[in-house]
């Protein structure tokens, strides 16, 4: 099968500078290892409300949790490349069970990718990702849509504490 969808691409610019984005954006969201999301689970005994409780302990006050940061600039430094690029893997598996539920092609796009990036000498710095709901609307669900909206504000308000700007 082979399908196409509109996608709809969102970029915060920020008057502050990319250490102090990043610092923001860290501490809005919580942090869980792969190691401590599959202790998680097991711990959990397939109880629900035991497991809502133990990932809950792992969100941030935006109710994200970063599962995997990539510092893009230390590789680009050693091929020349200038500026400061960090790509992050983050959701809520609670937030995910919202989409997921209707259909498991969801699990494609969440957890979300978000991309913040400083160009050199420019004294600015990006928070970048794709709309969810751009990505789930291919799945032509409405559940699956509404819950995505709902998932688009949690992002929105996110980029905006850690950038102070609009897309």
């Amino acid at each position: 099968m082979k399908d196409q969808s509109t996608l709809i691409h969102l970029e915060y610019e920020s008057d502050k500078n990319y250490d102090t984005v990043i610092a923001a954006f860290e501490a809005a969201t919580g942090t869980i290892t792969g190691d401590e999301f599959r202790q998680a689970v097991a711990a959990s005994g397939g109880n629900l409300a035991s497991f809502e409780a133990r990932i809950r302990a792992f969100e941030g006050s935006s109710a994200f949790m970063r599962f995997l940061d990539v510092d893009h600039s230390a590789w680009m430094k050693i091929l020349g490349i200038p500026g400061r690029c960090r790509l992050y893997i983050l959701g809520n598996p609670l937030i995910a069970a919202t989409m997921a539920r209707h259909d498991l092609g969801a699990g494609l796009n969440v957890p979300v990718r978000v991309l913040i990036y400083e160009k050199p000498n420019s004294g600015r710095t990006w928070l970048a990702y794709d709309l969810p709901s751009s990505l789930m609307a291919r799945l032509g669900n409405n559940e699956i849509d509404k819950a995505a909206i709902k998932l688009d504000e949690k992002l929105a308000a996110l980029a905006k504490i850690a950038t102070e700007a609009k897309p």
